[in-house]
């Protein structure tokens, strides 16, 4: 993976961080509440403290999940999602199914413990 590349992808995760705080979620705390994530992974997430893997599927899939995540949060991170998965941020085909198929293994498991039209609400 290029240095551009891990650049790239920085930035994408910043501009979550960037969305919480316009949505007004300016502490760390409040962030981890949004998010729906501890706030020992939200400061990883968000201070881009992690490997050049980037976000585990488990990870945005606990995002996902959150029923307090803004729809402007949320849309980054379906953006990230996509771009990850187009390679914009420089992995290997094998690390695209990997993290394909880990996403799709983690949001079937989430799926299945919201009922109904809840699912819809929370993954879209």
């Amino acid at each position: 993976m290029r240095q551009e590349e891990c650049e790239r992808q920085r930035q994408k995760i910043a501009e979550i961080e960037d969305a919480l705080i316009r949505e007004g979620y300016f502490t760390l705390d409040a962030q981890a509440a949004a998010l729906g994530i501890s706030r020992s992974t939200t400061w990883t997430v968000l201070r881009a403290a992690h490997k050049a893997s980037g976000l585990s599927p488990s990870v945005i899939t606990q995002m996902l999940s959150a029923p307090q995540l803004p729809p402007s949060v949320r849309e980054r991170i379906h953006e990230y999602v996509r771009e990850k998965m187009n390679g914009s941020y420089g992995h290997e085909r094998r690390q695209i199914r990997r993290f394909s198929a880990g996403l799709v293994s983690h949001l079937h498991r989430a799926a299945r413990e919201v009922t109904g039209s809840e699912a819809a609400e929370h993954f879209m």
